[in-house]
Formats: C-alpha cells, structure tokens, sequence
C-alpha cells in the first residue's frame, strides 16, 4: 500500500495575477516516447479516441475559423496550454506531469490548389485536417491519497468539442469543460464530482479567460471533502440481490414514463456501459464482487467509472460526474437519508 501524502494548504490565486509565459514545447515531445505510451495503454477515456501529443497537435493541425468573419477559434492545443499554466502555477511546488491527450473525430479538407484533384493525386501538402474533439488530463502524482487500498492522485481533466460551438456563424464565446479530481492508478478511473471541481462550460474567446477560469476553479476544490465522501463509500456494501436490483433499474431508467422519471434523480449511464457493470461485477481484477456476491459501493463506483472511460470524448465528463452522484445518493439511499435514490434500491 503505497503511504498517504498530507494535502497541502489550499493556495489562494492573487487578485491581479498575469499569466505567465510558459514555453510548453519544452515540456512536449513530438512523438510518443515509450513511457508515454504505456500510459495511454491504460487510457481515462477510450472510445473512438487516439493519443497524440500536444507537440503534433499545435503543429500538424489546422484550427478552425467562424465561417462568416473568419475569426480564428481557441485551438485545442492553446486550450490545453491555458489550463496547463494554470495547474503549474496553482501548484507550484508539486510535480505536475504533461498532459495526456486524446482525440477523435478527424475533420479533413483540401487547400485550393488541390480541389479538382483525385483523392489518388493527393499530396500531403494538399489535404488539411483537424480533430472535432479532444480530451486531455494532467496528473499530479506528488499528491496522492489511498482510498480503500488503492491509490489516488490528484488530477486535472478537460475536454473540448467544437460541435458544442457555432462554426457557421460569427464570433462567438466557445464552451470547454474542465474538472478537478482524482485518478484511481491501477485503472485510470477518474472520480469526478457533479458539483464539486466540475465546470461543465466555460465560455471563452481568448484563451487567457480559460487560464484564469482554471485558477478560480482549482481555488474552490476542497481535496479533503472528496476524499473523505470517496472513503465513506467502503463502509457500505451491496449484497447480490441489491446489485442485480439496481441495476436492472438502472436498465430500466431510460424508458420510464415522464410522470415517474421527474421524481428520480438524472442518470446519464448508458445501457451498454451498465451491461459492462455486470460483465466487470464477476471478472474485474480489481473490483469484482466478493465470493458470497456482496460488493462494496467503492467497488461498485469504479464499476460504474470503468464503464465510463467507454464514452465519446465530449460526453465522457459528464457520464464520469453521474456516476459519482449515482452511487453518492445510493449510498445516502441505504441509510435512509436519499428519498430520490431509494427507487433505484426497489
């Protein structure tokens, strides 16, 4: 079991604080290296997604524009720089590793020269390209925390789509969404919070109301209230039939009527990502249920988290923030105090 860190006291962001000017690409290979690959192998997000480095992506990619007055968007990579300065500065002191990325979506185009070309005369000099989506998270591994007998490190995740933004049109604030965490290490399941580290949409023109939006949120996280929320969870468990309860009710959610769905709690687990749950309650290393089928709701939550990681990138954060607030209000269910979540109990 690896030792506990103390949390250090919450730093306090300036009033008139400049963002410093940190050259990223001293930080950034342009390839993947070896012990970047074998991060990516144990991916926080893993569907329809690809790595890359933030080298390749400031470099080997266009960034698109607002089609009627050809303003220039915020680009994924100065996204990810804006909240990597952020972290760096926030904290200081900490060892805050580089920014592992993921894309999906590939959008590609031809420069004007090669319009009339057949797609068999291409050359690479003719065709552009960019990624519609990107995920990115940032470990800090000098702040870590055992839970249950796992290890957490904190964490700093962000995910940025432009279909949330409207290209046809003119200038307009675009969205990203980032959050503040834990990563549990020996899976990369993320614990994020709905209303605690989470913003969902930041909206933005200049990437430095990114930066500062970051600082503000790194400054509201309490460390200690989330973990100690994440340790109550091994107090409790599920016996067989309460686990094959809720889940046959988290099947059956999506299809309730209006009337009954408006007095249960949202959920934005998928069926598909509940099939996993059950699949993983026999057969995961790590958080599989006991021989007698009881399951603590620590293991249950990584259950649910695992099955996360299986989204698109632009709905992966919210899904990983539901599935926190799911087993939050069951565990609150099981000692009476969660009337909204009782019906997932039966």
């Amino acid at each position: 079991m690896a030792a506990t860190a103390t949390l250090p006291a919450t730093p306090q962001v300036p009033m008139a604080l400049e963002r410093p000017q940190i050259s990223l690409r001293t930080h950034m290979e342009p390839v993947l290296t070896a012990e970047l690959e074998e991060k990516h192998e144990r991916a926080f997000v893993t569907a329809n997604s690809q790595p890359i480095t933030l080298e390749s992506l400031g470099k080997d990619y266009i960034t698109p524009v607002f089609a009627k007055d050809n303003e220039v968007c915020i680009s994924h990579s100065l996204f990810i720089g804006a909240v990597y300065d952020a972290v760096r500065e926030f904290y200081n002191g900490e060892t805050v590793e580089e920014p592992l990325i993921r894309t999906s979506h590939i959008i590609k185009g031809r420069t004007p020269e090669a319009i009339f070309k057949k797609s068999s005369e291409l050359l690479p000099t003719d065709v552009t390209e960019y990624f519609e989506r990107a995920a990115f998270c940032i470990n800090i591994p000098s702040i870590v925390e055992d839970v249950c007998g796992n290890p957490l490190n904190l964490t700093v995740v962000g995910v940025k789509s432009y279909g949330r933004d409207n290209l046809g049109g003119r200038l307009t604030p675009q969205r990203f969404s980032v959050a503040v965490g834990f990563n549990c290490q020996c899976c990369c399941n993320l614990c994020i919070f709905e209303h605690e580290g989470y913003k969902e949409e930041i909206r933005a023109i200049r990437d430095r109301e990114i930066y500062y939006a970051t600082l503000s949120l790194l400054n509201l996280f309490d460390m200690s209230k989330q973990i100690t929320l994440l340790r109550s969870l091994g107090d409790l468990s599920l016996n067989e039939s309460q686990f094959c309860q809720i889940i046959g009710r988290m099947r059956l959610y999506s299809y309730l009527p209006p009337t009954m769905m408006r007095g249960i709690p949202q959920m934005l687990i998928t069926d598909s990502q509940i099939n996993n749950v059950a699949k993983q309650y026999f057969r995961d290393d790590n958080f599989k249920a006991e021989n007698n089928g009881e399951i603590s709701l620590w293991k249950f939550y990584n259950l649910l988290t695992g099955a996360t990681k299986n989204s698109y990138i632009d709905s992966f954060l919210s899904r990983s923030a539901s599935a926190t607030e799911t087993v939050l209000g069951i565990s609150r269910a099981l000692k009476d105090e969660d009337s909204g979540y009782k019906w997932f109990l039966g």
